[in-house]
């Protein structure tokens, strides 16, 4: 009888994987996002008209191509694929809305390695790095986004680049001072967008801000923190060992010790 391969035999069989496609496509997708966001604020900037324009167009055309293939393959090779995709709606408001494109710049920020003392102070330099990150792209998309809705149309006070990501900054702040304002309908939807995007932003910010202080608070004072049910548990399982009994089972007492 035949026996099924084994050990490297069977690896090229199983075929292409999410994981290995992720680590295929993810600098191509990278650097797609980055041209899409250099053509779309050439486009809309400099308010390209003639060949100028269908260059650009034809620049943002090819990276939307390139994010529905991506789509497309992870889809096919994921399985489950009911539960792929419901845990990647993001991946397909990407492909359906190409101001979400840029977006994936952000994945660029998870190669930033820093060197940190502690497991939570790494957190939370992760964190202010996509908050910032997400933050200059949202504002900077936002920004073309209605510019782009709002140039020309009547009534519209938002007519230049300028005033664009002046709008777009105070907007994300949740400031919001009214001097500039969309009229359009898409342009008021881009608002609501990036509305929705700086009350996750601030609150992020503000949660890592307050983490920072209170870790900075804490330090001096390990001493005084109290003990918890793991470090109970570790001290009794050491206390056996040196005692020479062996481990057993031992359910937590009213106070988080182990009970003997």
């Amino acid at each position: 009888m035949t026996q099924p391969p084994t050990g490297t035999d069977a690896a090229p069989r199983r075929g292409m994987t999410l994981e290995r496609w992720h680590d295929i496509t993810s600098w191509p997708l990278i650097v797609a996002s980055l041209l899409f966001i250099v053509a779309y604020s050439w486009l809309v900037i400099a308010n390209l008209q003639g060949t100028p324009y269908l260059v650009a167009r034809l620049v943002m055309g090819a990276t939307w191509v390139i994010f529905v293939v991506d789509y497309l393959v992870r889809l096919a090779i994921a399985k489950p694929r009911g539960v792929w995709f419901r845990h990647h709606i993001f991946d397909l408001l990407v492909v359906s809305v190409p101001a979400l494109r840029p977006l994936r710049l952000l994945k660029a920020l998870t190669l930033v390695h820093v060197l940190q003392r502690t497991a939570g102070t790494a957190l939370r330099s992760r964190i202010a790095i996509y908050g910032i990150g997400a933050a200059l792209v949202l504002i900077w998309i936002a920004a073309l986004a209605v510019l782009e809705a709002e140039r020309g149309a009547p009534g519209a006070n938002i007519e230049n680049f300028g005033d664009a990501v002046w709008w777009a900054f105070v907007t994300i702040t949740t400031v919001g001072y009214g001097d500039f304002y969309p009229v359009t309908g898409w342009g008021r939807f881009v608002a609501v967008l990036l509305m929705l995007g700086g009350v996750a932003v601030v609150g992020v910010v503000t949660a890592t801000l307050a983490s920072w202080v209170l870790e900075r608070a804490a330090q001096g004072h390990e001493d005084q923190e109290p003990a918890t049910r793991a470090q109970f548990r570790l001290i009794a399982e050491k206390i056996d060992e040196l005692r020479g009994v062996p481990p057993v089972d031992r359910p937590p007492g009213p106070d988080g010790a182990a009970s003997d």
